[in-house]
């Protein structure tokens, strides 16, 4: 059996920030609806065929999306796309929580 030595580095809560992706925030922000489309979709046990009829897609571009490839997708898309699930999209500006600046976060008012 080999041992080797590993060096373990805490992250930042954030993967993209950690890998030096611009605009980290975003897609953390972008992920997260993601993950919350597809927990809707598996919730309802309905077909990526289903699915795609309610958002507008393709099931190709559905099973894209729902593989985490929604580089092409903006904020406002997931926000329709989440609002077609029928689902409520409630934006909310505030003073910052801490002198690190304003960040970008979603938070869910109920489980899915």
């Amino acid at each position: 059996m080999n041992t080797t030595d590993s060096i373990v580095e805490r992250g930042s809560g954030n993967v993209f920030a950690d890998l030096g992706y611009p605009d980290a925030d975003a897609h953390l922000l972008k992920a997260e609806l993601v993950s919350r489309i597809d927990a809707i979709v598996r919730q309802r046990g309905i077909t990526q065929t289903e699915a795609g009829r309610l958002l507008g897609l393709s099931q190709p571009d559905v099973s894209r999306l729902l593989r985490g490839d929604f580089r092409e997708y903006s904020l406002e898309r997931l926000f329709r796309l989440l609002t077609a699930l029928g689902r409520d999209i409630d934006i909310v500006i505030r003073q910052p929580r801490s002198a690190a600046g304003g960040k970008l976060r979603i938070a869910a008012a109920e489980p899915i």
